[in-house]
C-alpha cells in the first residue's frame, strides 16, 4: 500500500498531470489527430492556469483545516501524540541540527504543550517516508530537538519506523497499549487532522484534535490569485493529496468514515 500510494501520487498531480496532457496533445499533433491534440491541450492549459492562478487549493485545504476547530485546552492530559511530516529530511542528514519545513508548526506547539502540561507523555511518530527509504529517520532528528529544548527525555516515546499516517497511528496505538495511556491530544497539520483522525478513531484511539499548522485565514474565497503561483500549486496539491488518501483509505478498510465529524 506504501509503495503504491507513493508511485500513484507522484504521477496523479495537478500540476504533473497539466504537463502529461501536454505531452500527450504533441504527440496527437504528430499522428494528425488535430481534435484530440487540441482538446488535451486546452485541458491541459486549464488545469495549470485553475493551479497556479486561482485560489481553488485554498479553498480545498481550508475545509479539511475548518473541520475540527481546535478545543478549549483540557485540564489535564496524559499524553500528546506528535505525527511528523514538517522535517527536511534531505537536509538534515547532511548538515544536521533540524530544518522544519512549513509544518514546523507542529515541533513548536509540541514543545509548548510540554511545558503546559509537564505530567504528560509525549508519543513522537515518523520515520522515513521517502519512496526509496535512504533519509535519516525524523524522530531521530525531533530527538536532537527535543533534548536541545530540555524536555526530559524519559517523558518521550519515539517511533522512527512509521513511513506514512496509517504506520503513525498502528504504531502509536501499541506504544499507548505497552504504557496504559488515555487521554491524549493529536498534534499535527489542519489539512491533515481529517485524515489522521478518522485513522486513529478506527484503530480504536479516541484522541483530541489538536491543530498546530494553518495553511488559510479560514475565510478564503473563490477568487483569481496571480502573485503567489507557486503556493496557490501546492496549496492544491496538499488538499487533493489528503482527500485522495481520505478516499483511498476508505475503500481499502482503514477508515470507517469519509469525513469524520
Amino acid at each position: 500500500m506504501f509503495f503504491f500510494a507513493k508511485v500513484f501520487w507522484l504521477t496523479s498531480q495537478p500540476v504533473t498531470i497539466g504537463f502529461l496532457l501536454i505531452a500527450l496533445s504533441v504527440v496527437l499533433m504528430i499522428f494528425r489527430i488535430r481534435r484530440l491534440a487540441i482538446a488535451a491541450g486546452l485541458l491541459s492549459l486549464t488545469l495549470i492556469f485553475v493551479s497556479f492562478y486561482t485560489t481553488s487549493g485554498a479553498l480545498i485545504v481550508q475545509e479539511l483545516e475548518d473541520r475540527f476547530p481546535r478545543p478549549a485546552a483540557p485540564a489535564d492530559v496524559a499524553c500528546i501524540v506528535l505525527l511528523g511530516g514538517g522535517i527536511a529530511t534531505k537536509v538534515d542528514g547532511v548538515r544536521g541540527g533540524y530544518n522544519l519545513d512549513d509544518a514546523a508548526d507542529r515541533y513548536i506547539e509540541t514543545v509548548r504543550l510540554a511545558g503546559v502540561y509537564p505530567n504528560a507523555r509525549i508519543i513522537m511518530s515518523g520515520g522515513d517516508g521517502s519512496l526509496t527509504g535512504g533519509y535519516v529517520k525524523e524522530a531521530d532528528i525531533i530527538r536532537r530537538m527535543f533534548d536541545d529544548f530540555h524536555i526530559d527525555p524519559a517523558r518521550v516515546e519515539y517511533d522512527a519506523e512509521s513511513r506514512d499516517t496509517y504506520e503513525n497511528a498502528i504504531n502509536t496505538r501499541a506504544i499507548l497499549q505497552r504504557l496504559n495511556l488515555d487521554n491524549c491530544l493529536l498534534v499535527t497539520s489542519g489539512f491533515h487532522m481529517p485524515r489522521a483522525v478518522a485513522i486513529f478513531r478506527n484503530l480504536g484511539m479516541n484522541v483530541t484534535p489538536w491543530v498546530a499548522d494553518y495553511r488559510t485565514t479560514g475565510k478564503q474565497g473563490l477568487t483569481l490569485s496571480v502573485g503567489h503561483p507557486i503556493d496557490n500549486a501546492d496549496l492544491l496539491t496538499t488538499g487533493l493529496r489528503e482527500w485522495i488518501g481520505i478516499v483511498a483509505y476508505y475503500f481499502a478498510g482503514r477508515v470507517s468514515t469519509l469525513y469524520p465529524q
